[in-house]
């Protein structure tokens, strides 16, 4: 060890230490910023993969709801044809009920 032969000597090693003291805690205030921002940067990307996830599930469930909205409105559209059919069929019979009982009384 070297020895302090005066107060300069001695107030050299005072700074060389507190130097060296400082040094340490910057270089571990840095280290714990860089873990904070690593942590950032992960919460960050978790949540955009979490907000892709949740607007592809958005989308879908929009497609399947169009795609419903379309067949409801094909199948409307059906319903109206099927209904003219219905009434079509409806007076058919009649008719045809009509003519038997006309045959039957004629008989």
């Amino acid at each position: 060890m070297p020895s302090i032969n005066d107060n300069q000597d001695l107030l050299y090693m005072v700074i060389s230490i507190s130097i060296l003291g400082l040094t340490f805690f910057v270089c571990w205030a840095i280290y714990y910023l860089a873990r904070i921002l690593q942590q950032a940067f992960q919460v960050t990307k978790e949540m955009r993969d979490r907000l892709h996830k949740v607007d592809g599930i958005i989308n879908s469930v929009e497609g399947m709801i169009n795609s419903l909205k379309e067949k409801i409105e094909h199948s409307a559209s059906y319903l109206m044809l099927i209904g003219e059919g219905v009434k079509k069929l409806i007076e058919i019979m009649k008719d045809r009920g009509e003519k038997k009982k006309k045959t039957k009384k004629e008989v």
